[in-house]
């Protein structure tokens, strides 16, 4: 079976532009952004989406996002504000099927997102 897209970036089989690593996540850049900062943050043990989510990646997910924060704060988006989405299933907009929280900002957002 053919890893998920996400999982070979973070064994770093393809190319990702890479913007934070530890032994539990990778951040990257999103290769199309709909904002001027979006960065998808993942957990490297592969979840396919956030209804797989189990009491034991209960640290996992709130360690996502102390990343995403941090990130945040140092694209200097804390003052203005962020959004964060994490799309799950096909109704929800979801295209890989591995858990991964977007940080996006940099412009103004809008209600509804679409």
């Amino acid at each position: 079976m053919t890893q998920c897209l996400f999982c070979r970036i973070i064994k770093k089989e393809i190319p990702g532009r890479i913007v934070y690593e530890d032994e539990t996540a990778l951040a990257f850049e999103d290769i199309n952004p709909q904002t001027p900062v979006h960065i998808l943050v993942v957990p490297k043990k592969h979840i396919d989406s956030l209804s797989h989510l189990t009491k034991t990646d209960k640290d996992l997910i709130g360690s996502l996002f102390l990343i995403v924060n941090s990130l945040a704060k140092a694209r200097n988006l804390a003052q203005s504000g962020f959004r964060t989405v994490i799309n799950t299933g096909p109704g929800g907009g979801q295209t890989v099927y591995h858990l991964h929280v977007h940080l996006m900002g940099g412009r103004q957002m809008t209600w509804p997102p679409g």
